[in-house]
Parts: structure tokens; sequence; C-alpha cells
């Protein structure tokens, strides 16, 4: 099956990349992981006006959606300009609070951040400790408890305050800071439960297309070093062992491109977690490779392709481990029913 996109996608993408490519997302990174987010505000205003997180809430809330191709077609090029912030964590957030209803908090909180107003983090049982970018997002979404007891709650960032020192992590521009206690509970009970799992579908198919991004930019800017870089008076691009490394990572992200966009048009959960684990795996393999054939210049944090390689890296896990997205995949394939 062959997915291509529609003209509209395709200019949708190649809109975006023009907009992303004149901002200077290098810098951009930069000041956000040294925690200065002004830059990364800037570009998430403009990512709002171009219509990107409307394409994650429903009309009746200001969207345009819920259209998952959009964001797989949108996620994979904010993924090959490494821009930060908790992207993945308010397309989710607004799934989340989509999947609730009318009954639900979506009319109050769903507009401002379609309109890039509320930067948005979110935290789901299972997830890890922490919350993404949590000492810049506006709005804090967690979900807690199981059962009947589930609830998800809402804190803003003017009502608790700053939060404490953000932790280190793979990429330092994905800051992590401990969720803010308490907020403001908006509903509860097994609905939130099922939200939050369609939430988790969202977040990973977000970060599926972030990864083949990321990897389709480390790919591009190792097939520039290796035709520029010379040794023995020739290209290193033009030995063997170097185009069998990098055909290898080209044919891991064109194999995870259609599952990607299968998955977007089925969201199933394990199409979307196969999506995931192949789309990260590839970005993986493709940054080790760029990394061996850089050679030492790889190593340094002042070359930008470091921005690209932790990135690699952390969206490898984020969202769910490879082992919990096959875990996903075999639950799929077997009928054994929706995760716990």
């Amino acid at each position: 099956m062959r997915f291509l996109l529609d003209t509209e996608q395709r200019a949708f993408a190649a809109s975006l990349d023009a907009m992303l490519s004149s901002a200077d997302t290098p810098a951009v990174v930069r000041a956000w992981a040294s925690g200065d987010h002004g830059p990364g505000r800037a570009v998430w205003s403009r990512l709002a006006d171009a219509g990107v997180f409307a394409l994650a809430a429903p009309e009746a809330y200001e969207g345009v959606g819920p259209l998952p191709v959009g964001i797989a077609v949108a996620f994979v090029e904010l993924g090959r300009h490494a821009v930060p912030g908790p992207l993945a964590e308010t397309v989710a957030g607004a799934a989340l609070l989509a999947a609730l209803g009318a009954e639900g908090p979506a009319e109050r909180l769903l507009p401002a951040i379609v309109s890039g107003k509320s930067m948005t983090t979110l935290v789901l049982p299972g997830g890890g400790p922490f919350a993404l970018d949590g000492d810049a997002a506006d709005l804090q979404l967690t979900v807690r408890g199981t059962g009947a007891a589930v609830e998800l709650r809402a804190s803003s960032r003017a009502a608790a305050g700053p939060v404490g020192l953000p932790r280190t992590s793979l990429d330092p521009a994905r800051r992590l800071a401990l969720p803010r206690s308490g907020g403001e509970r908006l509903a509860g009970g097994p609905r939130v439960a099922d939200a939050a799992a369609r939430a988790l579908d969202w977040a990973r198919l977000a970060t599926a297309a972030q990864a083949l991004g990321v990897g389709q930019a480390l790919l591009d800017r190792t097939v520039g070093h290796v035709r520029r870089r010379t040794q023995f008076g020739v290209p290193i691009g033009s030995f063997q062992a170097v185009k069998h490394r990098l055909a290898d990572a080209r044919i891991a992200l064109e194999f995870a491109r259609p599952l990607l966009f299968g998955a977007a048009l089925s969201m199933t959960p394990a199409d979307v977690a196969a999506a995931k684990v192949t789309a990260c795996e590839a970005a993986w393999t493709t940054a080790r490779s760029a990394l061996q054939l850089h050679g030492a210049i790889g190593y340094t944090a002042e070359y930008d392709l470091s921005l690209w390689l932790t990135k690699a890296r952390a969206l490898r896990t984020a969202w769910g481990t490879p082992a919990e997205c096959r875990a996903e995949v075999l639950r799929g394939l077997s009928g054994a029913g929706p995760r716990s």
C-alpha cells in the first residue's frame, strides 16, 4: 500500500519547512536548553498561527480536526528542525480534553491551546515521574489513579507559580520537572481513563512523526558531510562501507514512513505503537551512523548535529519504550484487547 500526501498536505509541509528554516531553530534549541524560553515561544506562536495545534481539536473548540494525518505531516517537519517544547504533550492534551466531550472542560481550555496561548504538558499514569518542560508550560494536565478513582487535574503556571529546578535529560532541550501538585479537579471515572488511553495514542503518533523527521535531518546532514569530507584524496562518501551505512539508514526511515501514515489513518493502539517503535528505532539507527561517519566532531555539543543526536535518543523512550510498544503490537495481533 502506498501512502502519498495530497497537494494540500505537501504544501502544508513545505510552508512549515520554510517557516522553520528562517527561524534559526538551532539557536532556539540552545536558548530553550539554557532556560530562555522567549525564542521558543515565538516559534510556538507561529506554529499555532499555521494551524498545527488546531489539527488535534474539533471545530466545536476552534480547531479543524481531529486530523491525525495532518499531525503526522506537521510533526515530521518539527522533528526535521528539532523544534523544542512540549509539542507531543500539547497535542495529546488537546486530544484528551476533546475525548471528554461537551461535559468536560474542553470548551474552557481547548481554545487557548489551539491558539498557542496555552503551552501544555501532560502527565499520564505509567508515563514516568516527570512533566516535560513543566517550567515552561502554561498548563499542566495530570491523570492520576486507576479504575473508578482515576481523575484529571489541571494546574496553571500562573496559579501554582514556578516549578523546582528542572532535571537534566538525555536531550538538554527536553527539560524535566516534577509535576505540580494539587490543581483543579476537572473530571473523574472511567471516561477519564478512556480519554487518557486515547491521549497516549496521539502522543505516540506525534513522537513517531518527530522521530522520523529527526532521522531525515540526521541523514541529510550526514550525506552532506561525507560528500565534503575527504580521505586519501577522495570524498569519504565514495567508500563502499559508508554507502552501505547510509543506505541502511535510508531504508529504515523509508520503511517507517508508511507505518506512520497508516497508523494516522487507523489510530488503533497497535498500529500507532508499531509506527512509534519503527520510526524511533530508524532514527536511532541513523543517529549512530551519523555519529560514526562524522567522527570526533559529532561528539561536540557545539556542533549542530548534536541537537538531533540527543533528540533521537530521547524520543526512543518517550511515551513508550521499544519493549512497551512491541507489547502493544502483540496485544493487537493476538486480539487480547486494549491495554490495561
